[in-house]
Order: C-alpha cells, then structure tokens, then sequence
C-alpha cells in the first residue's frame, strides 16, 4: 500500500546526505542515544528521548521558557499532516533535532523539528485486511530510539528497527504468530540495549506475552508470558506454574487474554521493568475458568528483571478480571513522601476507577482510592485486595462502572513534582454486561463472551447510567484526593504534558489544544486543532526556542464505537502534527473533513421482516458497531457513519462488507463471517436507523 508520496529529501539523504546534514541539537549533536544517556534523560530537558520522556514516565519538563505568565502569546510554528483519518494516539520523539512521530498502522515520520519539513517517511505496508485483527482501531502510540535507530512496532505485530537518518530498514522481526489475532499498538522501550515489545488481542483470544530483542541484531533475548498456557505442554516459568494453580478448566483453549499491550516504565536503580497486563479471555470468569480462582496475572502490574525478563514482584488490580479491566494504563514512577517516610511508589490510574499507590521495589500495596463513580468494588481490604460488590452478571443483566472502555485508557497522565498533582484524563461511563450463554471459542472473530444485544445502549447519555462525562483531573496522591478539575464535552480527551512553567497541556475531543495553570486549573490558553485530540503532547528545546508538539487526529476506540457519546465531539479524523512556540504566528489548517449535516433520507430499500431486522441489529452491534458506532451512529472516526450512505454505496454493500473492496482502506471483508442474508439483515438494520435519524419513522 503506497500511502505516501516520495520525499524528495530522502532521495538526498541517500545520496550520501547530498541536500546537507540532518538537523541536530547543539551539545548533544555528537553524544549517541545509548543507555547512559537514556538513564539520564530526565535530566536533559531539550529533548524527549524515550516515550515518557524518562524511564519513570512522569511526562515533566523542566524547561520554563513557556510559563504560565506568558503562554497567552503562544502560536503556531509550524504544522504537518500526517495523511490518515484514522485516530492519532502518537507521542512523538524528539532526538537530535528531528522529531519522530508514528502514525496508524506503524508508520513512521521524520520531521525537521525546527520546521516541520518531511525528513522522511516509512511505511510498513500493513494489509487492510489486518485491521479486523485490532479491536479498537489500527493505531499506533510512538517509538523507541536507540543507537542511531528508531524503533517501532507495527499493527501486524512485527517489531521493525529503522536507521534514524534514512529511515531505511536496519532489521525486522515478527514478533507473533501471523495465525493468531495478535496485533500492535504500543510503543517498545529501550533498557539495557534490548527492545521491549508487547501486543495486543485478547478481546479476539490470545496468550499474553512480553519480548525482549537485541537492539543491535532483532535477536531474542527473552519472553515472559503473562497468563499459564496448557499444563499439559509443561510450563516456562515457576512464574507460569504458580499461575496455573489460579486457573481451572481449559482456558487456554481461548487463550487466556492479559496482552501486554501498552504501559511500561523502568527503575535503573532498582534494576526493575514494569509492566502492565490486560483483560481476560473471554471477559467474564465464569466461562474460562469456571471453577474460580484470581487468573493470574490478568490486569496486573509485573515487575521484571530486563535482562532475564523474570518475574519479580506482581500485583493485581482486579483478581479475576471480568470487565475488560486492563491494567494497562500508564505507569508512572515517583518518589513521595507518604505518613512521614519517604517511599518509591508505582502510580496507575487504570480502567477499574481507582488509583494505585504501590511500593515499587516490593510491590506492597499502599492504596487504592475511586477517582470516578465505580459500582463493581466498593473499596479495599487490608491485603490490598477489591471488596466486589454483587456484579454476577451471569444469568441476569447487570449495569457496572466503569464500563470497558475505562474511567482512564490508554491517554497518558503526567506528574508534576512542583505541585505534588498527577494530571489525569479521566471519564465516568458505565455499561451493561450479560453472559452469552450460547459463547462458543470462535477464532477470528471477537471472544468476550458478552451478550452484545445489550450494546445498543452503550454510549448513551440517556441510558442506564445517565449523562456521559469527561473530565482533566488534577490528583493529589498524597491526599488522596481531586485538587481540581475540568468539565470536557464528552469522553476521550487527550493525555497530559506538565511543565515546570506552571503548566499543563491537554488536548479534548472536540479539537482544542489548552494549556492550565498546573497549581489551580485556570485556563490560560488554548487553540483550534481541526480535529479530536487524544495523543499526549512533548516539548523541547532549540536554539533558545521551546516548543510544545501535539499529534491530533480523532479516532480510536471512543470515537469508533461509543455512538451518541463520540458525536457529541463534534469533530472529524484527519492526523496532523501541530508544534507551537512563542510569538509564532502560523495558521491552523482547517479540518480534513467537513462538519456531519443532517442525515439524509434513505434512497434505497432492502426486503427484510421485522424478525430479520431484529437479528440484523445483533448482528451489527457484533461484527460493526465497534468501528460504525452503537445504534449506527458514527463518532467522527476513519469509519464511516452509515446512515449518510448513498445509493450506490448501498448498492455495492455486500462487495464492501463480504466482497472485501475497501479492505486496502483498512474495511476488511467479513465472508467467512456472514453470508449474504445476514448482510442484507445487517443492512435493513442500518437503513432503518438512517430513517429514523432523518425523522421519518
């Protein structure tokens, strides 16, 4: 797939750097990205070396030229579209002058970082058709740098080392089996000169696992699966072993789930690699390990040695995790002082509603405190472990919060330790669940083993759970309590950047870009993006210019499938890379795509009884609504919104939906799935929806 056009620059870069040297950042020009510096990287507050800007992942800068006296008069710099209008989860890098952005799919961007200019572009090629092995959209949350590469893994789970000044393949590995649902979205980190790695797909049914390469030759180094495999085949670890004593049945037919998929941060002190571990498989306990047990080591925190990958210290958020509860979110390192004595502490905010103080050398747990309205826990005991409330959900309906989708995903947070705050993308958002009791191991297709029919509420304000809300929290760990907080339209806002100007930067998904002041909350800037903002922003230094970039395009899972709620954004996909400085008096680009209008009357009819629309919206609310939205209502994602399908697109229905001839756009065919009288179900499901939107009954 030729997605991009050919960068002149690169033909020169080739060419023995005919067209000049690559940018560079001064003093640090001659110095290489090795792990010394890496360990150091908190302290060299010009760049953003690593994906959390430092190992601890705290997301602080401490430059101050941009404060909170003066950030009024920030403007545009300079803009770059990044050609997609999928949703842009990237946090770019910013190494030596030249900033590193991904998009979905795995691409790779490098930007002169003064400028904007295309250095070059890697485009790893990935088949449309893979898009139904990522549950939540084809995106991508940044690279590793390392040594005169760049890193990156893509959607198709390869794990690809580029050379930093051409962008040229160095090496590649496939880091999972191309035959199973596996799939990319996170970002490697760099430790000890090995690429960490980890994947996705337990919604789809996999075996979570972590992988070490060998940054020099794509070599493994290790693995450390996180859930027990079959017994029957031996197990890796003592780890692996104890685990299984967690577990009955035959879970490992569905694969067990717990992907580490995104959340990593790294101790060099303590010689400790955390990471975190997601959401069974399928989600409710009962049917992949109908005997009980906690199923280690779903939604957990691993500490691990990075050069063995051994386990040495968990803890787990949600024993028996039955929710979609990841524990994947953000893991942010700190030291704080807590009732008089100093501690190093692991934070995580993550999908379960509360946020964690742990002892990051032991793993003692220290708290957990609600920072949403959460209903499936009403607090915790002694032992760190979650008092459940009654949310067996297996024989009748029952509405939990938060709901899958998190009272925080995957939008990072970031800590300032001027104000003591951790600054927090946060929603309040439930769902209802019910146990499919017909759930059968289906592989290639979704396996949570929810009811789905359920789903036609999720994601609207007037449901079981009322109005749906975003908000920025400002947390005080210590305390234990919110500081501040600010009201978004809707969900899914973007992740936070803190600065020691007094500042925090935050994205929303309606298209604004919004620096507050970090110690009350006050607003003190913001700008139009053009579109949805998730990502979370960097800033950076050069030539006596600080800088703060932004990569924004509206998408992901959210805006895919949450319907009614996404749309409140009001906001349309299209990536692009926004970087602002002082007194800069650049224009925004306009948005990609214009505004939704009014749904149009359908032109077009399908015979279907009222029987087959019935099934047709099950139908639709399993195999579609994750990407077209619940109830037919698209958010303003890649994903087209249905009802304003014409004619001819409904004409040409069964070709895109079973005929696979959108899948090169990432709208992969389904014929193995459905035949031709589900699609056409499916159909009058949605041409119903179209007229009812349009007022006509």
């Amino acid at each position: 797939m030729n997605r991009f056009a050919p960068c002149p620059l690169l033909a020169c870069l080739l060419l023995a750097l005919a067209c000049g040297p690559m940018p560079d950042e001064g003093e640090h020009a001659s110095r290489p990205v090795n792990d010394a510096r890496l360990r150091a990287a908190a302290g060299e507050a010009q760049s953003w070396l690593t994906h959390g800007r430092d190992y601890a992942e705290q997301r602080y800068s401490p430059l101050t030229r941009i404060d909170a006296g003066n950030v009024a008069r920030l403007g545009l710099a300079w803009s770059h579209d990044l050609e997609t209008e999928h949703g842009v989860e990237s946090t770019p890098l910013m190494v030596e002058g030249v900033l590193y952005v991904t998009g979905p799919w795995g691409v790779v961007h490098a930007l002169d970082a003064r400028t904007g200019e295309r250095l070059w572009v890697y485009d790893p090629e990935v088949p449309g058709q893979f898009a139904r092995s990522a549950c939540c959209g084809v995106n991508n949350r940044g690279a590793a740098f390392f040594d005169g590469r760049v890193y990156v893994g893509v959607l198709d789970g390869r794990l690809v080392a580029l050379d930093a000044r051409s962008g040229e393949v160095a090496w590649e590995v496939q880091t999972t089996d191309p035959e199973k649902p596996y799939s990319i979205t996170g970002a490697p980190r760099v430790v000890q000169g090995k690429v960490i790695i980890g994947n996705g797909g337990a919604d789809l049914g996999v075996r979570g696992y972590v992988s070490a390469y060998d940054a020099a030759t794509g070599a493994l180094v290790w693995r450390t699966f996180t859930v027990p495999g079959n017994p029957a085949d031996g197990f890796e670890s003592e780890a692996m072993r104890a685990a299984a004593a967690t577990w009955t049945g035959e879970w490992w037919r569905s694969g067990g789930g717990g992907t580490a998929w995104d959340a990593m941060a790294y101790d060099p002190d303590l010689d400790l690699l955390y990471v975190g571990t997601g959401n069974g498989s399928p989600y409710p306990r009962w049917l992949r390990s109908p005997d009980g047990g906690d199923n280690l080591y779903l939604a957990s925190i691993l500490a691990l040695r990075p050069e063995t990958g051994e386990l040495v210290w968990h803890y787990q958020t949600t024993p028996a995790e039955t929710w979609d509860y990841t524990a994947t979110q953000h893991i942010l390192l700190a030291d704080l002082e807590l009732d008089g004595a100093p501690r190093k502490v692991l934070m995580q905010a993550p999908k379960n509603g509360f946020f964690y103080l742990i002892d990051r050398e032991t793993g003692e747990f220290l708290s957990a405190t609600p920072f949403v309205e959460v209903t499936w826990a009403s607090g915790f005991d002694e032992t760190g472990r979650p008092i459940e409330t009654d949310v067996d959900y297996r024989t009748e309906r029952k509405f939990v919060k938060p709901s899958p989708l998190g009272a925080h995903n995957w939008q990072p947070m970031s800590y300032s330790p001027d104000t003591g705050l951790v600054y927090l993308p946060a929603k309040d958002m439930g769902s209802p669940f019910k146990v499919d009791a017909a759930w059968e191991y289906d592989p290639g297709t979704w396996n949570t083993g929810l009811d789905m029919s359920f789903f036609t509420e999720f994601g609207t304000d007037d449901g079981e759970g009322g109005e749906i809300r975003g908000f920025l929290l400002a947390w005080d760990p210590v305390s234990r309590r919110v500081a501040w907080k600010v009201d978004h339209v809707t969900g899914s806002n973007g992740g936070t950047l803190a600065t020691a100007g007094n500042l925090v930067f935050q994205g929303t998904a309606d298209g604004r870009f919004v620096a507050y002041r970090a110690t009350d909350g006050q607003r003190l800037w913001e700008s139009p993006a053009g579109t949805g903002v998730m990502a979370g922003p960097i800033t950076y230094e050069l030539d006596g210019t600080q800088y703060v970039a932004v990569a924004a395009g509206w998408g992901a899972a959210f805006a895919l499938g949450a319907g009614p709620a996404a749309r409140k954004a009001g906001v349309r996909g299209g990536g692009r890379v926004l970087v602002f400085a002082l007194d800069a008096d650049g224009e925004i680009p306009p948005p990609a795509q214009p505004p939704f209008g009014p749904v149009p009357e359908p032109t077009y009819s399908v015979e279907a009884s009222a029987a087959e629309v019935e099934r047709g919206t099950v139908l639709y609310h399993e195999y579609c609504s994750a990407c077209h939205g619940v109830l037919a209502i698209g958010g303003g994602a890649a994903a087209p919104d249905l009802r304003y399908t014409d004619a001819a697109g409904h004409a040409a229905f069964d070709d895109v939906v079973r005929g696979g001839i959108k899948s090169a756009r990432g709208m992969p065919s389904f014929a193995d799935r459905l035949d031709a009288g589900e699609v056409r179900w499916i159909q009058a499901f949605v041409l119903e929806r179209t007229a009812a939107s349009a007022g006509r009954p």
